[in-house]
């Protein structure tokens, strides 16, 4: 008898898990989808410029491969497309429940008690054998705590929630950030601003984009050329495995990620007082590399300042530095997200009334990334220490996708949970692999906890990875007789 099973989110992991269940004959599953539509963080993430860093042939399912991308790196509004077609394609549409926003879900000793809530607040408990997590770690914002930010009189707003009404044609707006997604919007925002403000706190390491649309022919040949396709995204794979990952790890190729960046900021930034304050000085990678060709010739516009002075706080007319005030308009705040709380602000309690959060209070941990002692037949999508600075999390995704298939076979019985043991074993070795990464070099970064452990990342090759969830899963895992 086939398990029913309960998906919370309907992102690229979520709708992943669903097609396989509906590749394998498993209709028995509900996508839980707190908003009104699919796509997650490429659904929230519709700022100007938005798109992928991961070209596009590598960032999509492997069983699903498209050839109708039309740019080498991906815009939002094509991923999500992707998205929507993978839905409708393997008919899973039909069995995600927009508007449902999971609130908690307990383990009874037997099944999982899903409390969902609609938009009115209505609530609704169901009985589920199987849960599993795909929330992400990049979807609920986070926000400065800046002093007198209540105050503004003008509009502000997060980059994930940007304010599609408000025109900044001739604005005075001031960007707080100056990460991936602010790389990506300020050079849009710049064009149509009266004056932009960049407050940087810290710089980043930049390479370039190697971005271009793909030429008529080219993509006839990816569509039509046997194996052609499949060819190009294993290169693609390979490259970023054999030099980018090498550099995480301190490896052979770090210098040269070093002079790449280096060289990128000298020849698009020619004045020395503006590069000294866009050189990083940390190791390339201990913060996520930013990869775009637009931001450092944004930065150099006559109506753009970049600054690095310390904000004290945000007045009703702008923003305030240690160097005085700079008054704006429009305030966007692209400060990142809440990513180490993972599954937050969800109460997941376990066996025996087990609280996730207390299991977490050192930082977030999980077999594989995947599932943890404590809590039976509850798996997690993009858990901790699965996130990647050199490849795509889609290939991540589908290797933790493929170990909860082959965890299911198992499940039509009494519930299976990680055994303590093997939880034990894989903290310590991914402490010991933790340990030659540049994460941890001192820098401040979204992959750690406020106290500097690492619980975003994962700190092998991505073939490790793929390797260990490919193991069959029965020796890590006991069964949990009720009661």
């Amino acid at each position: 008898m086939a398990p029913h099973v309960a998906i919370i989110g309907a992102g690229f992991g979520g709708l992943c898990m669903a097609i396989q269940l509906e590749r394998a004959g498993i209709g028995t599953y509900t996508v839980f989808e707190k908003a009104d539509d699919l796509g997650g963080t490429w659904r929230d993430n519709s700022y100007p410029g938005a798109g992928c860093d991961i070209p596009s042939h590598l960032y999509s399912y492997s069983f699903e491969k498209y050839a109708s991308w039309t740019r080498r790196y991906p815009g939002q509004p094509e991923i999500l497309g992707y998205l929507e077609h993978c839905a409708d394609k393997y008919g899973v549409r039909g069995k995600i429940r927009f508007g449902a926003e999971v609130r908690r879900a307990v383990f009874d000793e037997s099944r999982w008690q899903v409390t969902s809530a609609t938009e009115g607040g209505r609530e609704r408990t169901e009985a589920f054998d199987v849960v599993v997590m795909s929330v992400g770690q990049l979807n609920r914002p986070r926000l400065p705590d800046i002093p007198g930010m209540a105050e503004f009189e003008g509009i502000s707003f997060h980059s994930s929630r940007w304010n599609h009404d408000h025109d900044l044609t001739g604005r005075r707006v001031a960007v707080i950030g100056n990460g991936s997604s602010a790389a990506q919007f300020i050079p849009p925002v710049a064009e149509r601003a009266e004056h932009l403000y960049v407050f940087q706190r810290t710089p980043n390491w930049v390479i370039p984009k190697p971005d271009a649309t793909f030429a008529p022919l080219t993509r006839l040949a990816l569509h039509f050329v046997p194996g052609l396709q499949r060819a190009y995204r294993e290169w693609i794979y390979r490259y970023a495995e054999g030099t980018l990952y090498p550099a995480l790890a301190q490896g052979w190729s770090v210098g040269l990620l070093r002079q790449r960046a280096l060289r990128h900021l000298r020849d698009q930034v020619p004045d020395p007082e503006l590069r000294a304050k866009l050189t990083p000085d940390y190791p390339p990678g201990c913060k996520r590399v930013v990869i775009d060709s637009m931001f450092y010739p944004a930065l150099t516009r006559p109506n753009v300042d970049l600054v690095t002075d310390r904000i004290v706080r945000i007045t009703p007319k702008g923003v305030e530095t240690t160097d005085g005030l700079r008054e704006v308009d429009t305030i966007v705040y692209a400060t990142g997200f809440r990513s180490t709380e993972f599954l937050a602000p969800m109460e997941i309690a376990g066996r025996g009334g087990r609280s996730l959060e207390e299991q977490w209070k050192g930082g977030a941990a999980a077999y594989l990334g995947i599932s943890m002692p404590n809590f039976p037949n509850l798996f997690l999508l993009y858990g901790p220490n699965t996130n990647l600075g050199h490849n795509s999390i889609i290939f991540m995704i589908e290797c933790q996708v493929n170990h909860i298939m082959a965890c299911l076979p198992y499940l039509s019985g009494p519930p299976m949970e990680v055994r303590p043991e093997a939880m034990a074993a894989w903290n310590r070795q991914l402490g010991a692999a933790m340990e030659r990464m540049v994460w941890g070099e001192g820098c401040q970064s979204w992959y750690k906890t406020a106290d500097g452990r690492v619980t975003n990342n994962w700190p092998g090759p991505t073939t490790l990875y793929r390797r260990l969830t490919a193991r069959p899963p029965r020796p890590a895992y006991q069964v949990v007789e009720p009661g």
